[in-house]
């Protein structure tokens, strides 16, 4: 097979007049720019302004990267990169988002985890972690509205927030959600036709070329969870529960916070609650992907190696599903089990994260103090809809300066 040949099948693609420089460069410009509340955005301008996809295809892709698990905007940007360039198209964008954050992120860990013991540093990270309390009360809020339609969607998230409270697996409670949902919930409303009102016409056979493309880059993920397996050692056991974490977990990046909690928090301790709240907070004031948490998580494990580890095994298993949901959404998207199934796990996740808060609450609310800029932190992002770094910036600000003051105590 000559070399022409081979790098027609990598690059296969409905879209070849797209080149791949400019897809990295677009996303790697929202991966240092996008903070907060204006990623989905910033995404979403992105396919519009370069007239990539029309809306409805853009929204078409929105709503498949929530059939299945993984954080929702690094798998929608993956959607967007496989739909114009194939699988080199989607790596490309994938890494354009992430790679400005796992940087950013290196940094902020080494400064973190290298001045942490310092008399000052633990105070002013409290003040931290309290802005990060109202920023996921909110976001737990907001995620309720759109998630507890009913009576039943309701009683998953009661069911899995005592689950959370006794412990139970996180993992397991997610599945049982799954499963309650596709029996007991039918969603309302039928599903969107075309825009001419018929249905759609049945898609032609994806090339074998097609899936030898998603296969390889499905192996190369198996075999890089095969290799933490074989280390043996806490960093490939982090990088099996971020992989786990990665194939299970639904939403967006927040929702997806109560999982990585259970295990690196609660079953093997390798972080402390204010160490995770903090990592929470460092995810929030970069640009890009939230889940890029998981880096701090790896760099605290093993340094820069253990970082790039743990961000692979986060992101990986949803990349792969956006590569075959891609290709079977059209067939799935309208099955009401499927429908009620994804109901049911994110009614689960409201009660993870209302667990979560309390949790965070626990560790981090030392005084009223802490109660006045978390309650802070939830007006202006609810209220004024503040773009989450501004929040963080100034939040911290006036409690270094409370500090200075005398006004917080109990340090």
């Amino acid at each position: 097979m000559n070399e022409e040949h081979v790098q027609e099948i990598f690059i296969e693609s409905p879209h070849p007049q797209v080149p791949l420089w400019v897809i990295f460069k677009s996303y790697l410009v929202v991966g240092l720019t996008a903070f907060g509340f204006a990623i989905l955005q910033k995404l979403k301008a992105v396919v519009l302004d370069h007239h990539w996809m029309n809306e409805q295809e853009m929204n078409e892709g929105l709503a498949l990267v929530q059939l299945y698990p993984g954080p929702i905007m690094v798998d929608f940007t993956a959607y967007v990169g496989y739909r114009l360039r194939g699988v080199a198209g989607a790596i490309l964008a994938t890494l354009g988002f992430v790679t400005p954050s796992f940087f950013l992120m290196l940094i902020l860990s080494a400064a973190y985890f290298a001045i942490g013991k310092l008399p000052w540093v633990h105070p002013l990270f409290l003040g931290l972690e309290a802005l990060v309390v109202g920023i996921i009360f909110n976001v737990t809020i907001d995620f309720g509205k759109g998630a507890l339609k009913g009576k039943t969607e309701a009683s998953i998230a009661l069911i899995a927030f005592a689950a959370m409270l006794f412990k139970v697996n996180a993992v397991l409670i997610v599945l049982i959600g799954l499963g309650l949902g596709a029996l007991f919930i039918r969603p309302s409303g039928q599903p969107k036709a075309t825009s001419n009102g018929r249905e759609e016409k049945q898609k032609p056979a994806v090339s074998w070329r097609t899936w030898l493309n998603i296969g390889v880059t499905a192996l190369v993920v198996l075999v890089v969870a095969l290799l933490s397996w074989s280390l043996r050692n806490d960093v490939g056991r982090m990088a099996l529960s971020l992989f786990k974490i990665g194939s299970v977990a639904f939403g967006n990046g927040t929702t997806i916070i109560p999982l990585i909690q259970a295990d690196v928090v609660d079953k093997y301790h390798w972080l402390t609650m204010n160490q995770f709240a903090d990592g929470i907070a460092l995810g929030q004031i970069t640009p890009g992907p939230f889940l890029i948490t998981a880096a701090f998580i790896g760099y605290k494990m093993g340094g820069w190696g253990a970082a790039l580890l743990a961000t692979f095994a986060m992101f990986s298993p949803s990349f792969v599903m956006t590569l075959i949901f891609t290709e079977v959404f059209s067939r799935l998207r309208n099955l009401t089990v499927v429908r009620g199934a994804l109901a049911g796990v994110l009614a689960t996740f409201v009660g993870l994260l209302a667990s979560v808060i309390l949790q965070l609450g626990k560790a981090s609310m030392i005084g009223p103090s802490s109660f006045v800029f978390a309650a802070g932190a939830f007006i202006a992002a609810r209220y004024y809809k503040l773009d989450i770094i501004w929040i963080f910036l100034i939040g911290l600000l006036l409690w270094a300066g409370a500090m200075t003051l005398g006004l917080i105590g109990g340090f």
